[in-house]
Formats: C-alpha cells, sequence, structure tokens
C-alpha cells in the first residue's frame, strides 16, 4: 500500500506506520453508532439550578482549594468560513453582478460603521452602491486591506468601546481576570493563566495582538497573565483517502494528512498541570456588559465540578477504608441518580467494588448546557456503552445513525446543545494527574467528505475534545443561561446585541 518514500513521509512527520495502516483500515469498517439511551434533558441528565443554588455553587468555589486552573482557549484555524458568504458576494461583485439587499454581503455593506473592525481610512464614507460594496468586501477580506478572510477568529477585531478596540482574544483575557485568577500567598500577587492553541502560521499574529493589549490590561485589572501558546500535533493529523478507500495523493505523488479536527487537541490538554481547567472557543465571547453574568456562571460550574469532586473522593475513601455491599449501593444510587451512571448487576463483591473505584476515580468535567433554540452544535445524551453501563455523553449529529427510529426520537426530544462551556478537573484522588489520552473512546470519531485541489476526499475525524475523547470521564450537565453562548460563526453575528456595545 505504501511505497519507501510513503514511509519516509509518515516518519516525517512523526507518524507512526501501523497508526497509518490503521486509519486507512477505518475508512473501510467506519464507526459504529452510539446506542442512545435517553436524550439528557431537565431530572433525567441535565441539572437545573435555582438560584439559591447557583450561588451556593459560585460559593464553594470561592471556598475550595485545587491545584493551579487555567482557561484553556481553541483557537486553531483560519476564519474562512466565517467569511464564507462574504467571499461569495465577492466573487459576484467582481463578475459584474450586485447584490440584493438580503444579501449577507450586501447587509454587511450597509452596517460596516456598525461592526468594530471599521475604519473610515480603510472603508471610507459607506454608501448604497454596487461600487460601495465591492469596496467594502474587497477591503475586509483581500490583502490590499484587512485581509481578515486568511485570519484566525482569535485576532480578529470583536468589540468596540469609547476608548478601545477588542480582539477576541482579548475579550478572553479580560473575561480570565474576572474568574480564573490566583494569588500568590507569598507575594500576594494575581495571576491569570492561559492555554491557547493556535496554528504555527498564526503565532506571530497572536502574540502582536497580545503585545498590544497585556500591558495596559496587567495594570488595569492588576493581574499578571500566564501565556502559552500550543500547536496541534502534526503527528495527530490523519491520512485522507480518495472515495475508492485509496490514500489520497496530492498531485505531486504525495500522501496527503488533514488536521483530525478538536480531538487532537486532547493532546494538547493531557500536557496541561493545573489541576482545574476552562474550557471555552476563541469565538464564544460578548461585550463587556455580560461579563458579570458570564463570569458568575463560569463560577457556579466550577463549584458544581469542585464540589463533585470532592463528593467522589469521599466515596473513594469509605469504599477503601470498608468495602461493603452497603456502601456499593449507595455509590450506585450516587452514580445513578447524579452522573446517569447505571452500573449492570454484579454479585461478587471484589468486582464490584473493582468496578465502582474504577467509576469514581476518574477525570471529572462538568458541561454547561443551554437551551435549544436553533443554534448549532452537538448535544447531551445518555448512551450505553460496551461495558453496558450507561453515561453521559455529548454527540455530533453525524454519530446518530437516522436510519434508526429510536435515535431519531431522541434526537426529536432533545431540549439542550453543547455550547463548549466545560469545566475539568484533572488529577486523581491522590492528586496525581490524570494520563488524560487513557479515557479516549477511539470508536467515537466520525468520517467526513472534503475536497483538495477541487477532488473529492474523505478525512478521518478523531474522536472530539468534549464528545469521544472525555468519553470516560465522570461528567454532569448543567443548565446555563443562552445569554452565556454568544459565538461568532458568521461575520454578521457580529450585529447580535451581545456584540454591539
Amino acid at each position: 500500500m505504501f511505497t519507501k518514500e510513503d514511509i519516509a513521509q509518515i516518519k516525517g512527520r512523526g507518524a507512526d506506520l501501523g497508526q497509518v495502516e490503521d486509519q486507512v483500515e477505518r475508512f473501510k469498517k467506519g464507526y459504529p453508532w452510539m446506542k442512545i439511551v435517553a436524550p439528557a434533558t431537565p431530572g433525567n441528565g441535565i441539572k437545573v439550578l435555582s438560584e439559591e443554588d447557583a450561588h451556593e455553587s459560585a460559593d464553594y468555589f470561592q471556598r475550595a482549594s485545587f491545584e493551579g486552573c487555567c482557561k484553556f482557549v481553541p483557537a486553531s484555524g483560519a476564519a474562512s468560513r466565517m467569511f464564507k458568504d462574504m467571499f461569495s458576494g465577492l466573487e459576484k461583485l467582481k463578475a459584474g453582478e450586485d447584490l440584493p439587499a438580503d444579501a449577507p454581503g450586501a447587509k454587511l455593506a450597509a452596517r460596516i460603521k456598525d461592526f468594530a473592525f471599521y475604519d473610515e481610512a480603510i472603508f471610507g464614507e459607506p454608501d448604497d452602491s454596487r461600487a460601495y460594496r465591492l469596496k467594502a468586501l474587497t477591503k475586509l477580506l483581500c490583502d490590499e486591506g484587512l485581509a481578515y478572510g486568511s485570519k484566525p477568529k482569535g485576532v480578529l477585531k470583536f468589540h468596540r468601546y469609547p476608548s478601545e478596540v477588542r480582539t477576541a482574544i482579548a475579550e478572553h483575557l479580560v473575561e480570565a481576570q474576572e474568574y480564573m485568577r490566583v494569588t500568590d500567598p507569598f507575594t500576594d500577587e494575581d495571576s491569570c493563566k492561559l492555554v491557547v492553541t493556535i496554528s504555527p502560521e498564526h503565532r506571530e499574529l497572536f502574540e502582536k495582538a497580545v503585545a498590544e493589549v497585556v500591558p495596559e490590561y496587567e495594570k488595569r485589572y492588576g493581574v499578571h497573565y500566564d501565556i502559552t501558546f500550543t500547536y496541534q500535533d502534526k503527528a495527530t493529523d490523519t491520512i485522507a483517502v480518495d472515495l475508492d478507500g485509496n490514500p489520497f495523493r496530492t498531485s505531486e505523488g504525495e500522501l496527503l494528512f488533514r488536521p483530525a479536527g478538536h480531538g487532537a487537541l486532547i493532546h494538547n490538554l493531557n500536557k496541561v498541570e493545573d489541576e482545574l481547567v476552562s474550557i471555552k472557543n476563541i469565538d464564544n465571547v460578548s461585550h463587556e456588559k455580560y461579563l458579570g453574568e458570564t463570569s458568575f456562571y463560569k463560577k457556579v460550574l466550577m463549584g458544581e465540578a469542585l464540589n463533585l469532586r470532592d463528593e467522589i473522593i469521599l466515596f473513594i475513601r469509605r469504599l477503601n477504608a470498608a468495602p461493603s455491599e452497603e456502601i456499593c449501593d449507595e455509590i450506585e444510587r450516587f452514580l445513578s441518580t447524579v452522573l446517569c451512571v447505571k452500573i449492570p448487576k454484579i454479585s461478587n463483591l471484589e468486582e464490584r467494588v473493582a468496578l465502582l473505584r474504577s467509576k469514581l476515580n476518574r477525570p471529572i468535567r462538568v458541561c454547561g448546557m443551554v437551551r435549544n433554540e436553533g443554534e448549532p452544535g452537538g448535544g447531551p445524551y445518555i448512551i450505553e456503552g460496551k461495558d453496558g453501563c450507561t453515561s453521559l455523553q455529548i454527540l455530533e449529529s453525524v454519530q446518530i445513525n437516522k436510519d434508526d427510529p429510536e435515535a431519531l426520537a431522541a434526537m426529536a426530544h432533545a431540549t439542550h446543545f453543547n455550547p463548549v462551556d466545560i469545566i475539568c478537573l484533572l488529577r486523581d484522588c491522590r492528586g496525581n494527574k490524570f494520563d488524560l489520552l487513557s479515557y479516549v473512546d477511539q470508536e467515537a470519531g466520525f468520517i467526513s467528505q472534503k475536497s483538495y485541489q477541487g477532488r473529492e476526499l474523505k478525512a478521518l475525524e478523531l474522536p472530539g475534545l468534549w464528545n469521544g475523547a472525555m468519553s470516560d470521564w465522570n461528567t454532569l450537565f448543567v443548565e446555563v443561561p443562552i445569554q452565556t453562548f454568544n459565538p461568532v460563526k458568521v461575520v454578521l453575528d457580529l450585529l447580535r446585541p451581545a456584540h454591539q456595545g
């Protein structure tokens, strides 16, 4: 299947030949469908907090102890999809056509002054003409202007304030100091840590965007920023195949490897030394007028995670000190009612204790879930695993068998979706770091269809960071307000109230 040149190319990427062969085989056999028991809903997989409960959780976070914390921000990739409609409009304008008033490109030109990136020196005074629409889109997307069509979302100007304009990464810095700061007990100085995953070609842009604001923010907020940029490991890229399942080759005859989606970032997360990690995508930020609510519910989720950790540690200690049927019964009730983990009946006490210990001593994630109001995103479900135990999982729609009536019914009755608002606890009951790679469900990936240089191909997506890569974690879903979720998937999203002053 592979030539000597292919093997040299594979090894040159730091990949393993056996893994690549397994990937080609995976295209042939596909991935199994998830066995859905039910959608996670309020009272059955999604915890809905009263106002009093929310404040108690936020207070628990303030009191609890943990070994370091950081904000983990997936921010790799260019913003090309954010401007897909704008590129389409630009092509029509270049061809001599005009855009109807309701076309995305026309809407952007008409409201160009409402965007934080508007600069009169670049865009000029707007008017309702085809010529201006052509100018606006050209200046926005191309090198003779802002070149936003080829830059990462993190460095784009999202929000305007009376005395400044903030990029997406700048808003993450403002958020971080609000709910992720740590005070050094010896120096009494505050700091907050961010780990940002980027593409190597974008590093200079990110470093420049951060350097422009950090000195001012450190002075303004009285905090030191510890920022680490990390890359998705090239060795985690997966091979592409053609529509017949054969390794895809470029016009130069080389094998084509593609980034394997967010699932590859579990390797980056596994290198984080801190115990408490908050995960939030780069484009999910809002204007500072929403910071209070955003920060409060982050503290709520962190309090829920730390409280869950402490309950689990107590159960482990009791189980280790005096294993009995009674404590096993109590633990099974806890797992079932709190985490939707139902354990098959086991008569042997030693086997039962071993299984319960393995279910308790795992990484923890608490995921904020918002009511489904039509936004894109994976959904929360209760699924049955290969060991017969049930668990809470986040599934993408491509992981659900549309030919299965029961699976379709579960989708139809789903009430919430995943905004990627996740708190992780990465240490075991003894304070040691978990090896997160040991908790990945390798069967939870999926195959997508893409193109390269006009040729169709199949691509392999590794188990996603917040679904298959965290499949074997202890999971709690908590409802959070929709106001805490304000993603920018397309540029016109910046006209929504959450992104306007």
